[in-house]
């Protein structure tokens, strides 16, 4: 199964962050609402004058507010934080929370006729309300304090529109816009649209109750179906069209500039990996100039990994040149004693045999010596300290200078981080090394101090000490100065090993006289 490169997963994150966005404002339909209270809000201050006209109509025609109901709730004519004389109403409508009604039902016709101040106030309405039609698109009409009709835009004057609910709650003072569902001829004037949207088959009505001195004179029922999401996209269809573009070039710049960022760089270190894969050496180098931290991280990574992995073969290479070299000397005087033995074992005197005997048995303890001292490196190598150790270091160091004929300047105590068998196999190891290269006869000394949070232990002697030229191989496996004393080159390596694998270091110092080791030890946490 083919695996989808990064360029291409970059490409379909970009597209699906772009397409998010405007899916949920496809689904939340923000837009067609925003659109929905725009039109009720038109719809309101179209009202607001109709109302304001007609009750100036009115009250010219000799309509009188005694005539008329009680006075309406005054929470309804004032919201809250607004004083008289304001009486603001905002738009509230939400297409995603308000019900959606069925259609108006048709204007009922009555057995009454409205007051004679009512029918001529409306009469001279009218014209006006059919002129503002041609400007505002909105079905008008004006009722009287029952609820008929007695001006409008279509042909129901003189019916009643009580049963209207938005019209019943007018009547008694509330202003009240709902959403209707549309009816047959209102669908027949937008049989020109496209696309099938909801806001297309539904219609606003809002009722504003026309009010003198808190008393209902009227009502003013204005009604227009909304402007279509469709619509006000479409108008800005060229607009859109080039935002797409702009934003379809910029997912493309976006998606290439992930490509070159990211994936052309993972390419070559991939190209890199697998030569060093394939046995090349020298081939791993860090990316030039990455863009993206992480793939310069992982390109330094890679190479040092290739660098350490190149060093390993190299030491293990080298490491087995000198075993083979170290193990064919004794191996050689071994076979060709035998051989001698084999030979002129009858024609050789007691002396000589015990001589030969006697040569074949050093350079068998000679092998015996390089395989412990080969485990000892080899464990010292792969050792690691996982748990928090603690030993006094006093004890030991007394003990081994006493055993090796050492001088000793030691505190009364001094814990240090490290396990007592592998400080034992250190001070062992020093204290060895320096009575082989300085003579049975040198002045060796164990000293131990307490320095910061740590611990130094140095061993020193009077002896020849180390020449430049080998002061910086010292510590490499092998190599030694004092192989016909039995040197095997490993003492200092294996001690190197154990320090470091503990946390400490180890190191040769300048001295007037002699060699210096010094060890730096870490210290238990509680005691530090």
């Amino acid at each position: 199964m083919g695996r989808l490169s990064i360029g291409t997963v970059l490409l379909v994150m970009t597209l699906a962050a772009l397409t998010l966005p405007l899916s949920g404002l496809w689904f939340l339909r923000l837009y067609e609402s925003a659109l929905l209270r725009q039109t009720e809000s038109e719809l309101i201050a179209q009202a607001g004058v109709v109302a304001a006209v007609y009750r100036d109509a009115w009250r010219r025609a000799g309509g009188r507010t005694e005539e008329l109901g009680p006075p309406v709730d005054p929470l309804w004519t004032h919201p809250p934080g607004f004083d008289a004389p304001w009486t603001p109403r905002f738009a509230g409508l939400d297409l995603a929370e308000d019900p959606i009604l069925p259609a108006a039902p048709d204007p009922a016709p009555v057995q009454s006729m409205p007051a004679p101040a009512s029918r001529t106030a409306g009469a001279s309405l009218a014209p006006i309300l059919r002129e503002a039609q041609r400007v505002t698109l909105a079905g008008m009409r004006v009722t009287d304090p029952q609820g008929i009709v007695v001006a409008s835009t279509g042909e129901d004057l003189g019916l009643s529109l009580a049963a209207q609910e938005e019209v019943r709650h007018a009547l008694a003072g509330n202003a009240t816009s709902v959403l209707r569902e549309r009816n047959s001829r209102h669908k027949a004037r937008a049989e020109g649209s496209t696309a099938p949207e909801r806001s297309r088959s539904l219609r606003i009505f809002t009722a504003h109750p026309v009010l003198d001195e808190g008393r209902v004179v009227g009502v003013v029922v204005l009604s227009r179906t909304p402007r279509s999401l469709a619509d006000t996209l479409y108008g800005k269809r060229w607009h859109l069209a080039g935002l797409a573009v702009v934003l379809l070039a910029s997912v493309g710049m976006l998606a290439r500039l992930g490509t070159v960022a990211i994936s052309r760089p993972l390419r070559a270190v991939t190209a890199l990996a697998k030569r060093t894969a394939d046995g090349e050496r020298g081939v791993m180098a860090p990316v030039q100039r990455p863009i993206v931290r992480e793939v310069a991280e992982l390109s330094d990574a890679l190479t040092r990994m290739a660098a350490t992995l190149e060093q390993r073969a190299d030491y293990i290479r080298d490491f087995a040149a000198h075993v083979s070299h170290e193990f064919k000397t004794p191996l050689t005087t071994i076979r060709g004693t035998v051989e001698l033995l084999r030979d002129h074992l009858d024609t050789m005197s007691a002396e000589e045999r015990d001589r030969f005997l006697a040569n074949m048995d050093a350079e068998a303890e000679r092998l015996s010596r390089l395989v412990r001292r080969l485990l000892e490196l080899a464990r010292a190598d792969v050792m690691r300290v996982t748990e928090e150790v603690a030993t006094d270091a006093v004890p030991v160091a007394a003990r081994l200078a006493a055993r090796h004929g050492a001088m000793a300047s030691l505190p009364p105590s001094l814990p240090v981080a490290m396990e007592a068998e592998a400080l034992e196999s250190v001070l062992a190891n020093l204290i060895e090394n320096a009575r082989r290269h300085a003579g049975p006869e040198a002045r060796v000394e164990v000293a131990l101090a307490s320095e910061g949070d740590g611990a130094i232990l140095r061993v020193s002697d009077d002896g020849p000490g180390v020449s430049p030229a080998n002061a910086g191989r010292i510590f490499t496996p092998f190599f030694t100065t004092a192989r016909q004393s039995g040197g095997t080159g490993l003492g200092l390596a294996i001690a190197r090993g154990i320090v470091e694998a503990h946390g400490g270091s180890i190191a040769l110092r300048p001295a007037e006289r002699g060699a210096l080791f010094e060890v730096r030890l870490a210290r238990p946490d509680d005691d530090a």
